[in-house]
């Protein structure tokens, strides 16, 4: 099944396209440009001049659902809505920690998701694979650095943007912690893809609903709150 994938749950946006178990091209922006400027553009470069595809080919569509970026899981979920409505074609919704954790598949100790959330806090959840098999998985929370950290034990590696960011925390805290390369800590379309890999007719699965799922509510929500 030929399917195109995308993630703007951050600023990053990254992009694939993949036939069957082939991937056939994978791009990642990291511009400082918003995703309405240049989402579209991405996606006609990437079919016309990668792929060599036309949109027509696709037989569906996925997108990270969140959490991440509020206004980013807007953009990308409503523009793979409206590709699949416009080609009569199904699509599906991934959390946008799977597109990190999938990187790691294929990890043999397990691996702990932190996406900053700012406001000294992350989306975390804590995954253990065996052989790009997954095992088990906590559920997707909205917590401290130091919570994230109190739901590992023993030697973990710690991937996402909020491990960088709380990476002093991590060092004095967690009991052997190892590190993803920065350049892994980003949603990547490949790994939302990788994640439905074992789900069969994921398009009808409740789970992959295409909806944002955001956790927590957003920063204009929580100060208006506060009045």
């Amino acid at each position: 099944m030929k399917l195109l994938c995308l993630s703007t749950a951050e600023q990053g946006c990254s992009l694939a396209i993949v036939d069957g178990s082939i991937l056939v091209c994978e791009e990642f922006w990291d511009a400082r440009l918003t995703h309405s400027r240049r989402l579209v553009k991405m996606i006609e470069h990437m079919l016309e001049n990668r792929a060599f595809m036309a949109l027509g080919d696709m037989e569906g569509f996925v997108a990270a659902r969140g959490p991440g970026s509020f206004t980013g899981l807007r953009i990308g979920i409503s523009v793979v809505k409206g590709l699949a409505y416009a080609m009569g074609k199904p699509a599906a919704g991934v959390s946008s920690l799977d597109g990190i954790a999938f990187r790691f598949d294929h990890c043999s100790i397990p691996v702990c998701v932190m996406m900053d959330a700012r406001r000294n806090e992350v989306y975390c959840a804590v995954y253990h694979f065996d052989h790009g098999r997954l095992m088990s998985k906590t559920k997707e929370s909205v917590v401290s650095p130091e919570e994230a950290i109190g739901m590992t034990s023993g030697p973990v590696v710690f991937a996402g943007s909020g491990s960088k960011a709380y990476r002093d925390i991590i060092e004095q805290t967690a009991d052997n912690p190892e590190f993803a390369d920065r350049f892994l800590d980003s949603v990547s379309a490949t790994a939302l893809l990788r994640s439905l890999g074992s789900k069969e007719d994921f398009f009808n699965c409740s789970e992959n609903r295409l909806a944002p799922v955001y956790i927590r509510q957003s920063d204009a929500q929580l100060q208006f709150a506060e009045k």
